[in-house]
């Protein structure tokens, strides 16, 4: 299947704001993956698919996370902001029939990062960041970083998520915090 099928099934889900910013983030994970020399395609097919599940209403989001045996910690039940990725790599999976775990995993932590993230989950975390309909403050030092490394790109984002949920007293997911800590941890003994 091509990135212009994917575009296909992703439409019927997705508001025309998140289709759009599916199409950035695919577009920029491309980008990326020249740059890092990662592979492009599946930076495609994981920037157009990283949000499928996004504008599924939050009782729908339940229901089909219960169907694919989606158990979700206390964190993850108070954050429902990280239901649509989690969701939607169990979606590639059972229902497109996605098996590239490369593919799977880039959705499944593009909201949270992990420790031990590979390249394409990297590009796909960034992306989603630096798309080209992203305007807030910072996108602009945070594009900047990507154009230097990933690694640095990683830090900038993750401390960025760290501190907007810091400042609304909002949980922090043990997998963001395994991120940031690798990622500082091995950037400043290299």
């Amino acid at each position: 299947m091509n990135k212009i099928d994917y575009q296909a099934i992703i439409k019927p889900f997705l508001s025309q704001k998140r289709y759009y910013h599916s199409l950035c983030v695919c577009e920029e994970a491309v980008r990326l993956a020249k740059k890092y020399e990662a592979d492009e395609e599946k930076a495609a097919v994981a920037g157009i698919l990283h949000d499928i599940m996004k504008d599924v209403p939050p009782d729908e989001q339940i229901k089909m996370m219960m169907r694919y045996d989606i158990i979700l910690t206390d964190v993850e039940r108070n954050a429902q902001k990280l239901w649509h990725a989690m969701l939607g790599a169990a979606y590639l999976e059972k229902e497109l029939e996605i098996a590239d775990p490369e593919i799977l995993n880039a959705v499944r932590y593009h909201t949270t990062g992990r420790a031990n993230m590979s390249p394409l989950e990297k590009i796909i975390f960034i992306a989603d960041f630096i798309s080209k309909d992203r305007d807030y403050d910072g996108v602009e030092a945070l594009r900047r970083a990507a154009d230097i490394s990933l690694e640095q790109a990683m830090i900038e984002g993750i401390t960025y998520t760290i501190q907007d949920l810091a400042k609304d007293y909002r949980p922090i997911h043990p997998d963001t915090i395994a991120a940031y800590n690798q990622t500082v941890l091995k950037n400043k003994y290299s």
